[in-house]
């Protein structure tokens, strides 16, 4: 095959798309596609190279990719090499327009999605330009000032090209990415985010096994050590897990991952967020910070296998812990995820094993057999997954994830699956009462479906079940029940389109050489017939139930509901599936009574009329001479009968005989053309007689018989679908279907049969439209020319025979004539259309009826509008003309795109992922096909634009802005579709929507009006003429919507207009990209490009460039590049005349402004003008344009920011240390200088000078960048304090209006109002403006602003102080490159302000406060800034101005330290030293504050592997301090109360008071630090721990006070901490040692915590044998408490632990139990009266209840299920049934709560005791003891 195709071509296709060889016209494919190649190839290298990006380039890549969608990748290896480097040079290009690079970049990706077909030594890309790319793109610089505006779609497109690209980066990718990124590594920047973030999307991990050494190796320990260490989830901690997810599955048994299993599982199972234990209070970025679910699908499957087994062990593990939150009465949000990994895994294997197994090898490093799945770990696998899914199929959120589980695990195993399945489907067909049942257990069956039919070694008596299934689903079609109707019909249509409905009951006698299991199947498969009639009972049932008169009453509607026409669709397909899929003798029989049925009632034709007609032509398309043999004539006999008496024809309401006969005779002709041939002259009688039928309805149906003869006639289509080529009707002695069951199509051997119309066809389809098609068009003709009347409704019926001719046979007229229209655009490029062959050759010599039709609606359409506006039926049938004349070949888009999606979704519920290699059922392969054909019909891209299309679209426009709404709206539809088809048509078109928004035309109308304004809205996909990203459409759109605010037309009273402008405005800036003005291509691109013109097969045909036309193309580009610019200046200039004109509604002037808003760039600084007009809005009365205005100059400050030199330095000279050799990170002698330092600040400008600045925080922390750039001297940098003569134009004329007191006052007067009250917020627009006015023009303004900040610090409003404080950061921020003086006496007028400012601050404005000084601190050298540091410090806690200004005066202080991390350990220090003794602060909101600043002073200390110990403050350190003087609460034994009073004393309180203060402030920095650190101090807080169990409270009240609480929520946020396996012993211990002190409440808390602890850390502790036992034997001794609380508790924690796997039942242990429960109890002594009754139970009773819990604790374990010990352990415990409370009690709890989870499948439990068990069970379950 490939051979021959290879002589044809000239070359071997990379891969093409095989469902092209099938179409019945395949042989003329290679030649149409190679020549489409070779334009391509030429054109779009020449327009590389004539440097024209626009239109050629683009236009000849959309080539490209229409080129793929139709033939796939058929081009050579050497072309596919060489367009994937021309586009990856054109998407690279630094300038190039955004939309362009996604438009190009999706190419790209498209080009290189198939990675099997380009080896690494085939092509390599460098990974710098898109590093470059996405750097710009995502961390814009710009992009927040408003200078650049991105489309959302751009960040995906962005990544998914780099995923693409990357198996192409060369071998030293890796360590140039590392050097580029590892000094970003710095944990508590955002930095880190961005770098792993950029390492998980980079680093390449497909390189051969011989390059592992420069590929993972270099990171692989460093990245996973940082990952295992690393505690609280930071953010970037999920990309992490998305680069291991990836390393695993592109490096199967090439690293050991067995030390790190347990850790990933318990990782996993905690990012599923499952709620354990009682206090489910969560941290809450462990939810916002989860896991990706598909990653971690990938990462499980690729760990499975392989030598140790160890991560199925694992697997199983983390399943059966987590099976029971699969049970459908639990629901939470976390259900979602697990259903997704339920449903995600199996694939995922599926998809391993195929690679292992089934794949064709590629260059992509293949599994080693070590490492490869075997049997047996398939099954383990399977059998982990089989008890979830099982519970699945019944949860709340619908049973399709379980569904497609069962799919892809059988597949693997489906003996292991099926089975039960099987055990629930066959009584949920019984049950009647439970239909959520049914439709669950047969939606699963539907995915098993081919793997049950098909049997196989594994299963081979799955067929057997096929029979009996079928026959009990039967009363699924139910007309009462329709979800449960619906399941019915898909799940009979799924199994019978598998197997062939054959009856081999003969083959019993014929035959010798049958299996057992096939002897069974032939004598099942007599029962088919039988099958098929009880299912046209059934349907025809729901039919008689759903007639129109039975359902509705008259005033209803008469369609059919949307629920009706589903069940139509369900009906027809099953119907036409079971008849295609029988055997001759089932389908007489069939069609016999289906004709009975038929024609011995009559159907109104609107519900049950449609069903019956759709199963009859189900029956007539399977067999059509059958068929039509009997239909044709009957119909035909009953109509000429009725209609012979001529007053029929006139009437309105038709008899009901007549229509049901039309409706059946219209739908049964639906078959194959040359079957209809014999019955013409029949037909053609019926059409004559009834077409002209007065009644609406009955016309209606004759067209449509009309239309289906045509359609039947002239297209190209399969005739038949059936599973097996050539159907079933050979001798049972030779050919035996049942072998056939469930067999996949051969694409090899389809042997499709195809209807291609023959001569005769095509000449009776001509005659038809001669004799109908021609008499309507004279008479309309006649009637557009006024020469004779016609009422509406002959017009209408003229109008609809028309749209039916050119329905029907659309395929045979050839598209519309015309001249192309000229000079649209300009092109060096040739822009022709390319045409397809779709099979059907035109004949030229008749006449082309597209035209005819055309130039009478044409005139028509005139006609109407000009005398009768108002006829709108005829106007709407008029639209739809229009739209097929331009459009239809005879399909259409939106019934393709349904089909194609439906398509895949039948593709996807019966394909088999594991085999591959498209083995899907031979219907579905033949649709596809016809989907490709018909794809063919349907490509219209890139049209030529001609005359006639032209006078069509103005026509459309007409009717867009007509009179009437609907008329409108339909024809905008049209137009919308139209404007996509046509090339370059927008540009011909909107100069005709703009007349109407012309104000000074005066004649329009407000429809006209808002018909144009909706024409510029554009619909939700289509084009938008306002915003085409096009200079010269925006500048004729932009300016006329302005100025249609002047025409008389528009009124802002009516609120659909102004609704219309809302959206168009709204529209634009929404879609609004920044549109390039820099077209320029490289010469790299060239280069490339001339490649591709002069190699490989197909060969261009288009000659090379001459040296005169490259010239030219040069010089295009520099016209354009100008021209470009000059229209971006025109644009603006132009929208600022719109402005000055006094007379614009204010609307209008605020849209105006948004558009100039949109024109702000980084690459051309704004016109001078435009800068004076927005510098002089900031004090216009509106607040919206002050607002636009604020956000304009702030960006303009950036673009005449005047650029500072940076020179390169090396940092192991500047501080005379050597770099360290290894990886070293932390604070080490090499980055000492950067830190803080009082003794050595810069206070002189000697100092300054000599002291290097590193702005950025996270340089330095984990290992220097190769090139540090620092900023060069300041001699070196542009001159500072300029004079007013020596600034540019721009610059002048922001100098002129700010050193202007006048306008300086207006302007912070409005600054400091209130905008919204208690809303308003620190305005990082306005910080931006200031930090831009004060880094450009130095401290020109400060005087005059100085007086206003001395006003507004000493003001308490609100607003005034946000003002200040936006002034402040931005004054701060914008001094970075002043001289040393000048900072000085900044800060001299500063340090005062700022002063006030914190004595003054309210509860309004702290945020604003914080806000504003962690800005002024961001990204700033803390000794730059040190006299805000040193100023901030003084005091913060003085009691000056009362609690609560001490804790806004921290919240200010840590804002500042928190931007600077590392860098300050020396202000750290003195904070910490400052704030110890003030610990015991009593009032809450200072403690808070205290809590959360201790968490940013230890944030530091971290423990994470290759860094230094910190020299910032360390936690051990601290808490030894804090245990001292705990000391008194530590050793007392009695209760802990809070009995503070909330004021200071004057006296000294005694310690215990004082401790009792600090807990408290302690605690709350633990509760702060629980999310926000990176490592917990575990150790540290095992010290704490004691102290905490005997505070926190054991009852769930919210009474308690603040210390309580405080204990309960810091316990339940540490048992939830991700511990070190190390860290184990030493938390069991200290539980351990809690266990035993006196107080219950401590013994009770441990067992919560320690529930939360195991599951949190499930694998970790399971790994550790030591560990698991201590714990057991932890819960067992608890059992036995004397405190009846306690025992419960260690009850329901054993019965949890039991649960998720973490203990299992073992001999023992039941053992222990059950010796317990014999303990003899003391006899009751008779007791005086009077005496006191003793309260403590003896030891003996304690010890009975404990071994009752411990049984009860078993049985409770297992809720939904009855394991092997379950019935004996049951019959132990009712033997405890009369003992004495407390023992009762549980007892009766335990057997209450087995009834309650065991009773809704308690027939299948029943089975697993014995009949002496039942018996007592039922006896305790009903006996009177259950109710006592």
């Amino acid at each position: 095959m490939k051979k021959a195709q290879s002589d044809t071509l000239g070359f071997v296709p990379q891969k093409d798309i095989v469902y092209n060889k099938l179409l019945p016209y395949a042989d003329r494919l290679d030649e149409e596609s190679n020549d489409i190649l070779s334009k391509i190839k030429g054109n779009l290298g020449r327009a590389v190279q004539l440097r024209e990006i626009w239109p050629g380039v683009l236009f000849w890549t959309r080539k490209l990719s229409t080129y793929m969608r139709l033939y796939g990748r058929k081009f050579s290896k050497e072309d596919h090499v060489l367009f994937i480097k021309l586009l990856y040079e054109l998407v690279t290009i630094p300038r190039l327009e955004i939309s362009m690079m996604q438009g190009l970049a999706r190419l790209l990706i498209n080009l290189l999605k198939k990675r099997e077909l380009l080896s690494r030594e085939d092509l390599e890309l460098p990974w710098r330009p898109l590093y470059e790319l996405h750097d710009r793109i995502l961390f814009s610089k710009t992009e927040h000032l408003g200078l650049n505006w991105f489309p959302n779609s751009v960040e995906n497109v962005l990544k998914t090209l780099v995923k693409s690209c990357r198996p192409y980066f060369s071998e030293s990718a890796t360590q140039e990415m590392l050097d580029e990124w590892r000094p970003l590594f710095c944990p508590f920047d955002v930095t880190m985010q961005r770098a792993i973030s950029y390492f998980e999307l980079f680093l390449p991990t497909t390189l051969p096994p011989e390059l592992h050494q420069k590929g993972f190796k270099l990171w692989f320990d460093e990245l996973i050590n940082l990952w295992v260490s690393v505690q609280n989830l930071p953010s970037w901690e999920v990309h992490l897990v998305n680069l291991f997810a990836r390393l695993a599955n592109d490096n199967i048994g090439y690293i050991d991952w067995d030390p790190y299993i347990p850790k990933i599982f318990t990782r996993i199972l905690r990012s599923l967020n499952l709620p354990v234990g009682t206090s489910p209070m969560m941290v809450p970025r462990y939810v916002t910070n989860a896991y990706d679910i598909s990653h971690v699908v990938l990462w499980i499957s690729s760990l499975l296998g392989g030598p140790s087994k160890q991560a199925q062990a694992q697997l199983s593990g983390l399943f059966n812990s987590i099976t029971s939150f699969f049970h459908p009465s639990n629901h939470g949000r976390w259900l979602m995820k697990l259903m997704k990994l339920l449903q995600r895994l199996p694939a995922s294997v599926v998809r391993r094993l195929h690679r292992e197994r089934y794949r064709k090898p590629t260059w992509l490093t293949p599994i080693p057999d070590s490492h490869k799945l075997t049997e047996d770990d398939i099954t383990d696998f399977v059998e982990s997954m089989m008890q979830p899914v099982l519970l699945a199929m019944f949860s709340k959120t619908g049973s399709l994830d379980a569904a497609q589980a069962l799919q892809n695990l059988a597949l693997m195993r489906p003996e292991l699956v099926i089975p039960p399945v099987l055990e629930k489907t066959y009584p949920a067909l019984e049950t009647l009462t439970e239909p959520h049942q049914l439709t669950a257990t047969l939606s699963c069956m539907i995915g098993v479906a081919r793997s049950l039919v098909s049997g196989g070694q594994r299963f081979p008596e799955g067929p057997t079940h096929m029979l009996p299934l079928l026959m009990r689903a039967l009363p699924g079609v139910d007309p009462n029940d329709f979800s449960k109707c619906m399941i019915t019909f898909q799940f009979i249509a799924t199994f019978v389109t598998l197997v062939p409905l054959v009856d081999c009951s003969s083959a019993l006698h014929e035959r010798t050489d049958l299996t057992e299991v096939e002897r069974e199947m032939c004598s099942a498969s007599a029962e088919f017939e039988d099958f098929v009639l009880q299912f046209m009972d059934r349907c025809f049932a729901l039919i008689d139930s759903s007639t129109l008169e039975q359902t509705r009453e008259e005033t209803e509607t008469e369609k059919m509901t949307h629920l009706e026409s589903l069940v139509e669709l369900g009906l027809s397909s099953t119907f036409s599936t079971i008849l295609t899929q029988c055997s001759l003798d089932i389908f007489k029989v069939a069609l016999e009574k289906v004709f009975n049925f038929a024609t011995t009632n009559i159907f109104e034709t609107r519900v049950a009329g449609r069903m019956v007609a759709d199963m009859c032509r189900a029956a007539s398309k399977c067999h059509p001479a059958e068929s039509l043999k009997m239909f044709v004539p009957h119909c035909c006999n009953q109509i000429n009968q009725i209609v012979v008496n001529e007053e029929v024809l006139n009437e309105e309401e038709l008899d009901k005989e007549l229509m049901w006969n039309l409706q059946l005779l219209s739908e049964v002709t639906r078959v194959d053309g040359d079957k209809i041939l014999p019955y013409r002259s029949d037909l053609v009688q019926i059409l004559q007689l009834t077409l002209h039928l007065k009644c609406k309805q009955g016309y209606t149906l004759a067209c449509n018989l009309l239309h289906h003869i045509l359609r039947s006639s002239v297209l190209i289509y399969p005739t038949e679908y059936c599973s097996v080529p050539g159907g079933f009707h050979q001798q049972i002695s030779d050919y035996i279907p049942i072998k056939d069951w469930g067999r996949p199509g051969d694409l090899w051997n389809l042997d499709i049969r195809w209807h291609v119309p023959s001569v005769e066809e095509t000449s009776f389809a001509f005659y038809l439209l001669d004799l109908i098609l021609q008499p309507e068009l004279q008479r309309l003709q006649r009637f557009a020319q006024g020469e004779q009347d016609m009422s509406r409704d002959d017009v209408l019926q003229s109008l609809t025979i028309v749209q039916h001719c050119l329905l029907g046979a659309g395929g045979l007229m050839p598209p519309l004539k015309g001249e192309p229209i000229p000079e649209l655009v300009q092109s060096m490029v040739n822009l022709d259309e390319t045409t397809l062959y779709t099979g059907t050759a035109y004949d030229e010599s008749r006449e082309n009826y597209r035209d005819a039709i055309c130039s009478v609606m044409r005139q028509l359409l005139h006609y109407i509008l000009e005398h009768s506006e108002d006829d709108t039926k005829s106007l709407f049938s008029i639209i739809k003309i229009i739209s097929d004349l331009l459009h239809f070949k005879g399909s259409h888009k939106h019934e393709f795109d349904s089909r194609w999606k439906s398509f895949n979704l039948v593709k996807k519920s019966m394909e088999n992922r594991l085999h591959g290699r498209k083995q899907h059922i031979r219907a579905l392969l033949i649709d596809r096909v016809m989907l490709q054909h018909e794809l063919r019909k349907l490509t219209v891209e890139g049209c030529q634009y001609r005359s006639i299309h032209q006078e069509l679209m103005r026509d459309l426009l007409r009717l867009s802005t007509s009179t009437y709404s609907q008329v409108r709206s339909r024809a905008q539809n049209v137009l919308f579709t139209a404007l996509g088809t046509y090339n370059f048509c927008c540009r011909d078109l909107i100069p005709h929507v703009l007349q109407f928004l012309n104000p000074e035309n005066s004649s329009v109308t407000q429809q006209q009006f808002k018909g144009a304004l909706y024409c510029l809205l554009g619909n939700h996909n289509g084009v938008c003429l306002a915003n085409l990203h096009d200079w010269e459409c925006i500048a004729l759109t932009w300016p006329a919507i302005v100025r249609s605010g002047l025409s008389s037309a528009m009124s802002l009273e009516k609120p659909s207009i102004v609704r219309l402008f809302d959206d168009l405005a709204d529209k634009i800036h929404r879609q609004y990209e920044t549109i390039g003005i820099d077209f320029s291509i490289p010469g790299e691109c060239c280069d490339v490009a001339k490649q591709l013109m002069v190699t490989g097969s197909p060969f261009p045909k288009e000659p090379v460039l001459s040296a005169e036309e490259a010239a030219e193309g040069l010089k295009r580009q520099d016209v354009k590049n100008f021209e470009s610019v000059e229209k971006y200046k025109q644009l603006i200039g132009d929208l600022l005349d719109r402005l000055s004109n006094r007379n614009m509604p204010w609307k209008f002037e605020q849209i105006s402004i948004g558009f100039l808003s949109l024109l702000l760039r980084d690459d051309h600084q704004l016109p001078p003008p435009a800068v004076l007009f927005f510098v002089k809005s900031l004090n216009h009365d509106s607040l919206y344009v002050r607002k636009v205005a604020i956000s304009a100059v702030a960006g303009i400050m950036k673009q005449i920011k005047r650029p500072h030199k940076k020179v390169p330095v090396s940092p192991s000279e500047l501080c005379g240390v050597k770099e360290p050799s290894g990886i070293v990170a932390g604070d080490r002698p090499d980055n000492q200088w950067l830190q803080y330092n009082s003794s050595n600040l810069p206070r002189t400008q000697q100092d300054w000078d000599r002291c290097v600045f590193v702005e950025k925080t996270h340089w330095g922390y984990y290992c220097w960048p190769r090139k540090l750039m620092m900023y060069a001297p300041l001699e070196e940098q542009p001159k500072q304090n300029l004079t007013r003569e020596e600034m540019t134009e721009r610059e002048q004329i922001i100098f002129d209006h700010f050193s202007d007191p006048v306008f300086i006052n207006q302007f912070i007067e409005y600054l400091s109002l209130e905008d919204r009250k208690g809303k308003d917020k620190f305005s990082p627009r306005r910080f931006c403006l200031f930090k831009g006015l004060f880094r450009n023009f130095g401290d020109a303004f400060l005087p005059l602003l100085q007086p206003h900040m001395e006003r507004l610090v000493a003001d308490s409003h609100e607003s005034k102080q946000r003002c200040v404080a936006e002034i402040i950061s931005g004054l701060i921020r914008g001094c970075k490159h002043w001289s040393y003086t000048k900072v000085e006496s900044l800060w001299v007028l500063l340090c005062p302000l700022l002063r006030t400012a914190l004595s003054n601050i309210t509860v309004e404005t702290y945020a604003d406060w914080g806000t504003c000084i962690a800005t002024a601190c961001e990204s700033r050298d803390p000794r730059k800034l040190h006299w805000l540091f040193e100023m901030l410090m003084e005091s913060p806690v003085n009691g000056e101005g009362g609690s609560f200004v001490d804790a806004c005066r921290l919240y200010v202080l840590q804002g500042g330290l928190a931007q600077q991390e590392w860098r300050v350990p020396e202000l750290l220090h003195r904070l910490l030293q400052y704030l110890e003794p003030k610990l015991t602060q009593v009032y809450k909101n200072v403690r808070e504050r205290i809590g959360s600043v201790l968490t940013y002073i230890f944030m530091i200390d971290v423990n994470l592997p290759y860094t230094q110990p910190t020299t910032s403050p360390r936690i051990s350190d601290f808490t030894e301090r804090i245990l001292l003087q705990l000391k008194p609460l530590t050793e007392g034994d009695e209760e802990i109360q809070n009995h503070v009073v909330e004021e200071n004393e004057v006296g000294e309180q005694d310690e215990r008071t004082q401790a009792i203060k600090l807990l408290k402030t302690v605690l709350k920095w633990l509760i702060a630090s629980a999310g926000r650190s990176f490592s917990t101090p575990v150790p540290e807080q095992l010290r704490l721990l004691p102290l905490l169990f005997k505070i926190a409270p054991v009852e769930n009240d919210d009474s308690y006070d603040e210390l309580k609480r405080d204990a309960k929520t810091c316990l339940s946020l540490m048992s939830q901490g991700l511990l070190y396996s190390e860290q184990i012993p030493m938390v069991l211990s200290a539980l351990q040692e809690i266990a035993g002190s006196s107080s219950w409440h401590a013994r009770y808390t441990v067992l919560t915590y320690l529930q939360i602890m195991v599951f949190y850390n499930l694998f970790t502790f399971m790994s550790d044998q030591k560990a698991v036992n201590d714990v057991r034997t932890l819960v067992i001794k608890l059992l036995e408490d004397e405190q009846l609380e306690v025992r419960e508790m260690a009850a329901t924690t054993l019965s949890g632990f039991l649960q998720c796997n973490f203990l299992s039942m073992d001999a023992p242990m039941q053992a222990h139990f059950e010796a317990l429960c014999k303990t003899c109890l003391p006899k009751k002594r008779k007791r005086e009266l009077g005496s006191i009754v003793d309260t403590i139970p003896s030891a003996d009773l304690v010890r009975r209840h404990a071994g009752v819990l411990g049984l009860s604790a078993c049985i409770l374990s297992s809720p939904y299920d009855v394991p092997t010990w379950m019935p004996q352990l049951l019959m132990d415990l009712s033997a405890h049934l009369n003992d004495t409370q407390p023992i009762e009690m549980t007892v009766k709890k335990t057997l209450s709560n087995f009834r309650r989870t065991h009773h809704d499948n308690w027939q299948q439990h029943k089975q697993q005791f014995t009949d002496d068990q039942l018996l007592v069970l039922t006896d305790l379950l009903v006996s009177p003891c259950y109710y006592a």
